[in-house]
């Protein structure tokens, strides 16, 4: 059957169903910020520029303009420096949005990061409504797209970008390192190209600094947030930044601070693979299983699946080709909570049984069109955003904040063996993963600020969740980051499966809550058990 899948393709695609945006959690983990100067609303030190300007906005707000966004959500924006340590460069417009609290008399905003790093947090707050209802008890919740993501001047590398990055690093360009590593010095400038002076300014303390000016905007003294995945990061990246500012903050899913790049890569990979397998088990004891109902042939042909369109893509109706990596992708957006597991399902169906994309087109990009690159710096239109932004703001970032930026030497020794232990880990997503990793040969050396300085904080008490299951950041990263952080961390233990907890857990999502809205913290080590002794 697989064998005549991608004829079957060309032959029976069917136009996109114009789904909405997927609300994405987080995908791969990312590395950390950039050193910059304190910052406060005049300048505190001989050499820092005045951002007082910036600190003195305050955010209009009103009725979103937008396709299926909920009536109730406002949208506003607020400028900020693109380059922090020289104002005069240029300022860039973040998109924001917000549900206003139902409170007469509300304890004020607590700002969410969906994580990524790439996730729109306006669509994020859209499309993640019901989940976050309970904090407008007593506040306005806030989310934004980040610099260079979705509306907020979105960065793009070319719809091909990630294709020629799997290409280099395939197998048989192994017999030659040196021309892959010039191939992916080629996807960088073409980033750099596409994207515009954003691109350079993409770090984690940079959206750090921006979120401190959006703190101050929205009238709050201390900043409450609720960060999941890469969020995790850059709340932790924040409160070393701002210890002074911190207010009530919970991080769930918690990223790594320390590990690099590679091994960042390697762990995501091998917790999708064992997500993948607990999905296919599921799967295979439903009748509409598309691979049947052996698990273990399974496995085999969601392999097979992959290597048959990165073999033979198959065109769509956005003008690019849809490959077995942009597959891989679609896969690990569907395995991040087992509540999305029966749309995988029927995704997979529609591809394998009527030669329809559609499904899969929307998880692997939101069903979002791509467009060319915009030079000036206001918001773009919603249907401006490039189809490729989130992997290519998810790159940018990681690049930013990694400071390990080996040699073409090294490169050309390890590339062999990176790729073996790649596919080792996982045969679906070692290779993509892999592509994510060595696309930042060609950029600039990212910062070691976090490794050097985030850890040991003086901040009042955080919550910090780890799920067990979690397949894109594996629960000994919350007890390295707790450890890390200090006395200030606290850890709540969640034996569920997915990715973060809030959405998926009813325990998890309870003491968050508590936490937030009431400061009432459970005690450190404590746990959410699975979803049944949770209803219990």
């Amino acid at each position: 059957m697989l064998g005549q899948l991608s004829e079957r393709l060309r032959g029976g695609h069917r136009a996109n169903d114009g789904l909405p945006p997927s609300f994405r959690r987080g995908a791969a983990a990312g590395a950390v910020g950039l050193v910059l100067l304190a910052t406060g609303l005049t300048a505190t030190a001989r050499d820092e520029p005045d951002l007082g300007r910036f600190y003195d906005q305050r955010i209009e707000w009103a009725a979103c303009e937008g396709t299926e966004l909920p009536k109730d959500l406002q949208c506003g924006t607020l400028t900020v420096p693109l380059d922090y340590a020289d104002p005069g460069k240029g300022t860039l417009e973040l998109a924001l949005a917000r549900y206003r609290a139902s409170s007469d008399d509300p304890r004020g905003s607590v700002v969410l990061n969906f994580g990524g790093p790439g996730g729109s947090g306006v669509q994020g707050l859209a499309y993640g409504r019901k989940d976050f209802l309970g904090l407008t008890d007593d506040y306005d919740v806030v989310s934004f797209d980040p610099r260079g993501v979705g509306r907020s001047s979105p960065v793009s590398c070319g719809t091909d970008a990630t294709v020629r990055a799997l290409e280099a690093t395939d197998g048989e360009e192994m017999a030659d390192p040196r021309d892959a590593l010039r191939q992916l010095r080629e996807v960088a400038a073409e980033c750099e190209k596409h994207s515009g002076p954003v691109l350079a300014h993409m770090g984690t303390v940079d959206v750090a600094r921006d979120l401190d000016v959006m703190r101050q905007a929205l009238g709050d003294k201390r900043l409450d947030y609720l960060g999941f995945s890469y969020g995790t990061r850059l709340g932790a990246v924040y409160a070393a930044r701002f210890p002074e500012k911190v207010g009530r903050m919970a991080l769930d899913g918690v990223d790594t601070l320390t590990e690099p790049l590679a091994e960042q890569g390697l762990a995501s990979a091998r917790g999708q693979q064992t997500a993948l397998e607990n999905f296919l088990t599921w799967c295979t004891e439903e009748l509409a299983c598309p691979f049947g109902q052996d698990a273990r042939a399974a496995r085999e042909q969601a392999v097979d699946l992959v290597r048959s369109l990165d073999d033979t893509p198959v065109p769509t109706d956005f003008g690019y080709e849809f490959t077995g990596q942009d597959l891989a992708g679609a896969i690990a957006q569907g395995l991040y909570t087992k509540e999305m597991w029966p749309v995988l399902q029927r995704a997979l169906a529609q591809l394998m049984e009527d030669g329809d994309t559609s499904g899969v087109e929307a998880l692997a990009f939101g069903g979002t069109a791509p467009a060319p690159a915009r030079e000036d710096q206001p918001l773009a239109d919603e249907e401006d955003v490039p189809l490729d932004n989130l992997p290519a703001a998810l790159m940018a970032v990681n690049c930013a904040d990694d400071p390990d930026r080996p040699g073409e030497q090294q490169l050309t020794e390890e590339l062999a063996r990176l790729r073996a232990a790649y596919e080792e880990a996982s045969p679906v997503f070692g290779p993509y993963r892999l592509a994510q990793v060595v696309l930042c040969h060609g950029r600039p050396k990212g910062t070691d600020y976090i490794r050097e300085e985030v850890k040991n904080l003086d901040t009042p008490k955080m919550l910090l969740v780890g799920t067990r299951g979690d397949p894109a950041t594996p629960y000994h990263w919350t007890e390295q980051t707790a450890k890390r952080l200090g006395p200030s961390a606290v850890v709540l233990d969640n034996r569920n499966e997915g990715h973060t907890g809030y959405g998926s857990s009813e325990c998890v999502h309870r003491k968050v809550d508590d936490f937030l809205l009431y400061g009432s913290l459970p005690p450190s080590g404590s746990s959410c058990g699975t979803e049944d002794e949770d209803r219990i």
